[in-house]
């Protein structure tokens, strides 16, 4: 505790650190904010049915990563989503378009122009989500007396400028804590609200095992136990690495001829999940489809069972099939995101070799062999995550609010920011360390 407490006093003291994590819970302070302003034209009293539509089911994940924007119909009620599709788009597009992957080559101009892109495609996508939005408001309970100014376009229009606007300043704040904060901005964004779900979360199932004589006290603590150890092993897994050894050859002179000689040995570190929470994001756009497929064929016995199969998130065919999904997709974002030829041409360049392999293309065909078998039980692990909360609900009869924080693309997020945030903030520790050597070095006097 002593040496947590003396942690924080030295974090307090560096002035840039201090700024920057100041600017960043102001940044933060104004997105929770804004997430509570209503669009004008909505009655806010009557607001209920949506909360509560969007309590379960792929809607209540969709409100958490908004924290709550999407159930208060608010003017972030697109959240960074749209921002986070568009990167996604970009970096898919980037296989197959040759100016995309010119521009990956450029370095930081051709990253600026990436970025600008993407800014473009969100407004693109906000555009389309934004109606939809709106006029998928009714589907979910919000009545018509609730908009004030009818549906008319003298409230469309308006509100869809100010959703468009609202991803966008959301989008704005997050490259601002990227670059004047502590970083991870648009991560840092989704955590924020999701853990601004969980106080509501864990008093609803609070409530319910003291009120209901459904275990009481003791079996609350249990989930909170249990809830602590999925928190582990998703740190274990976020952390994981296979450590390929390299050797470097080191050029000296001697005797007036230059030789190689054995330099110090290193290690590529290989991420057992190297995707992230990408494959489950991925899963759950899919996962969309099949309850859609069932909706538009539902005068047939298959369309009815797909139907009402997937529209529960916590049902077997849909979990099973979610699964597989996050696996397939485990394999082939890793493909994509860890290039091991471009590695192994790396290494080739910088003098580099592993120990017992060719450099050149027989080191990417060992490393790509590698990054396959420790991908597979880092895409059962991630599977078996994304589906905990349906295995907590039926065996432990949690509620669906409180299950969704023992896995899934939530859990996975808040550890995952959570780990780069201390990184982050661990670096400036360690740099802080360093200049006071350098500072020591260059005061010192020579005899």
């Amino acid at each position: 505790m002593k040496k947590f407490i003396e942690t924080i006093s030295n974090i307090w003291k560096i002035d840039e650190l201090r700024q920057r994590i100041i600017l960043t819970l102001g940044l933060l302070l104004v997105y929770r904010f804004g997430a509570q302003v209503v669009l004008p034209g909505i009655d806010t009293a009557q607001l209920a049915e949506l909360s509560t539509q969007t309590e379960n089911g792929i809607l209540g994940i969709l409100n958490a990563f908004t924290g709550g924007a999407f159930a208060n119909a608010s003017v972030f009620a697109l959240g960074i989503m749209p921002y986070i599709s568009a990167s996604i788009v970009v970096q898919l597009m980037g296989i197959a378009i040759p100016y995309l992957q010119k521009l990956q080559k450029e370095g930081e101009s051709g990253r600026k122009t990436i970025n600008q892109i993407t800014r473009w495609l969100t407004i693109g996508i906000c555009i389309v989500q934004a109606p939809a939005y709106l006029y998928g408001l009714g589907a979910l309970g919000v009545p018509d007396s609730a908009f004030v100014l009818g549906k008319g376009l003298d409230f469309i229009v308006p509100a869809v400028i100010i959703l468009v606007t609202g991803c966008v300043f959301a989008m704005w704040l997050g490259e601002k804590i990227t670059d004047k904060g502590i970083g991870n901005g648009i991560s840092l964004l989704i955590m924020v609200g999701i853990i601004a779900t969980l106080p509501q979360a864990f008093a609803q199932e609070f409530v319910s095992r003291t009120t209901n004589n459904t275990g009481g006290i003791m079996f609350m603590l249990i989930e909170v136990i249990v809830w602590f150890l999925v928190i582990l092993a998703s740190v274990y897994l976020t952390m994981a690495v296979r450590q390929i050894p390299v050797q470097y050859a080191r050029r000296t002179a001697s005797g007036g001829y230059e030789k190689n000689v054995m330099g110090a040995r290193q290690y590529i570190p290989l991420k057992l999940n190297a995707s992230g929470v990408m494959p489950i994001i991925f899963a759950q756009a899919i996962m969309f489809a099949p309850s859609l497929i069932g909706r538009t064929f539902n005068d047939t016995a298959a369309g009815q069972w797909m139907e009402v199969q997937f529209a529960d998130i916590f049902g077997l065919a849909y979990n099973i099939l979610f699964a597989v999904l996050i696996i397939i997709f485990t394999y082939f974002y890793t493909a994509i995101t860890v290039p091991t030829n471009k590695m192994a041409d790396d290494l080739k360049r910088s003098g580099g070799f592993i120990p017992g392999i060719r450099p050149g293309k027989e080191t990417g065909n060992y490393l790509d062999k590698i990054m396959s078998l420790i991908t597979l039980p880092g895409s059962i692990f991630l599977a078996l995550l994304a589906v905990l909360p349906a295995v907590v609900v039926k065996l432990m009869d949690v509620q669906a609010g409180w299950a969704l924080f023992y896995g899934g693309t939530s859990l996975l997020i808040m550890v995952g920011v959570a780990i780069d945030t201390v990184q982050q903030v661990n670096s400036y520790l360690l740099n802080r360390h360093y200049d006071g050597l350098m500072k020591t070095g260059k005061n010192r006097k020579v005899a």
